[in-house]
């Protein structure tokens, strides 16, 4: 298999009829998504995600190792489907802050996820041409990534309050540059009134999730690239595990707070990766004040053994994490009000909240349309009187 302008052309343009047919099947109506119904396509996904692998295990070989870039797609597809998890806490908090009502976070979750995607394959093409300019890159990479982990841990012990939604630089930018008005118009993010396009809420909320979540890009598409060198992979492993992101939420909204210990097992991958693009560094060494500028023979992990060594941490991390919350029930120290994850009280709950810090939904009857026809225009234009 050769990875050519034409096979990149042809997977943007599939991954954009994704979100296209996800737009139009899913989020054009607004809804609350039922737990099958979020269960149901988030499994959809996962399984084009491994049909994509499959693909690439029996046609995309290498001398000597015919299932090489197979292996590397399911250890980046895994790596970057656990740490787009972490990524929920967030969104969840965004769409909170926002107060977006429940029916119409699919909306902006979808449009906020197509913008990350987006400045995440700038930050795909930026890292392939740094690794091909300079081999050191992968030295700045990999102390970058154990430094995460480290500071992943570290948050975790501090326990501190996450930065408030409205500090962000991007909802700040967004602010200053855009008239947002105080009230929803149905599910719109813009809308023109009086001959004056305003925005809603709603259009900020999607902006911050997109640029927040290239902050998470940051750690995981170096992660990725710790594992593959191909462009190609680390730009379909992101797509693939963005594309399923939204269904995601739904499907784990309130259940979070249980993975307690994901984030030890988060900082564990990124450690691991980090240490395994040192080692390869090492290996192809050219730094002059590293052993003379010349290779460092040291054990480097084969992609089979980080595929394992990913699957295993995030399997115990899960494990342990149910067992700490039954433990905590039974010392007396878990909260009752935590969620049962039964879908009547997980959608009880969430169009509670909806409810109780709704904002104002005037709707959009009264709205101009957003781009009206020159003709209509021409009509409101007095006409010359006649005789």
């Amino acid at each position: 298999m050769e990875v050519n302008a034409l096979t990149w052309i042809i997977s943007v343009l599939v991954i954009i009829g994704f979100f296209f047919f996800d737009f139009y099947s899913h989020v054009k109506t607004p809804h609350v998504p039922s737990l099958k119904e979020a269960a149901l396509w988030s499994l959809f996904y996962v399984v084009i995600a491994c049909i994509f692998g499959g693909f690439l295990w029996w046609y995309w070989g290498e001398p000597g190792n015919p299932h090489q870039h197979g292996m590397e797609f399911f250890a980046g597809y895994v790596t970057e489907k656990a740490l787009s998890v972490d990524n929920l806490f967030v969104f969840a908090l965004i769409l909170g802050s926002f107060r977006v009502p429940a029916k119409y976070q699919q909306k902006v979750l979808l449009i906020g996820i197509a913008i990350a995607l987006a400045l995440r394959a700038i930050f795909i093409g930026i890292g392939a041409a740094a690794i091909n300019a300079w081999a050191w890159v992968f030295y700045l990479f990999g102390l970058f990534l154990l430094y995460t982990a480290i500071k992943l841990v570290v948050e975790e012990f501090k326990d501190e309050e996450p930065k408030p939604v409205s500090e962000r630089a991007s909802v700040k930018l967004a602010s200053k540059f855009f008239h947002v008005s105080p009230e929803l118009h149905g599910d719109r993010i813009m809308f023109r009134r009086g001959g004056k396009v305003m925005f809603t809420p709603l259009f900020i909320a999607l902006v911050a999730i997109g640029f927040t979540d290239v902050l998470f890009a940051m750690d995981s598409i170096p992660a990725i690239y710790g594992l593959t060198k191909e462009p190609y992979i680390v730009f379909m492993t992101n797509a693939l595990a963005l594309l399923g992101l939204r269904q995601l939420y739904f499907l784990l909204h309130g259940l979070l707070d249980r993975l307690s210990l994901l984030s030890y097992g988060l900082s564990i991958i990124l450690g691991f990766i980090g240490l395994k693009l040192v080692l390869h560094a090492l290996h192809e060494n050219k730094v002059p004040f590293i052993n003379n500028g010349e290779p460092v023979h040291v054990w480097q992990p084969s992609i089979t053994f980080s595929l394992l060594f990913i699957l295993g941490v995030l399997v115990v991390t899960v494990v342990a994490s149910v067992i700490k919350n039954a433990v905590d029930k039974r010392r007396g120290t878990h909260d009752p009000e935590a969620p049962i994850g039964e879908e009547e009280g997980q959608l009880a709950a969430m169009d509670a909240d909806a409810v109780a810090h709704a904002l104002s939904d005037v709707g959009y009857d009264d709205d101009e349309p957003l781009f009206p026809h020159p003709h209509l225009r021409r009509r409101n234009k007095k006409k010359p009187a006649t005789d």
